[in-house]
């Protein structure tokens, strides 16, 4: 238990960043899962448009610093890379 008043101020902050951490967590793993989703179904047009969701999800959890720069940045690449590639095989 915090014994300071600056102690437990500083843990009533990480409970409120924690919270709205989790939630922007939360808002990007489920954009991701539908750009999976969409590619699992074959939809290439509904994959796109769910990329471009994700991509500024990614975006907002890396400004924020609820998540690394390079990691979202390795995660709407290799997403991208999946949209391209199932969209590739459905138009053949």
């Amino acid at each position: 238990m915090a014994n300071t008043a600056s102690a437990e101020k500083r843990n009533r902050q990480a409970q409120k960043r924690r919270a709205r951490n989790v939630g922007v967590r939360t808002g990007v793993k489920g954009a991701v899962k539908k750009v999976r989703e969409a590619l699992e179904k074959g939809d290439g047009a509904g994959a796109k448009a769910a990329l471009h969701v994700a991509e500024k999800a990614l975006d907002r959890a890396a400004s924020k610093g609820v998540l690394h720069k390079n990691a979202a940045s390795r995660r709407i690449s290799r997403l991208a890379h999946a949209v391209a590639k199932g969209t590739a095989a459905a138009a053949k």
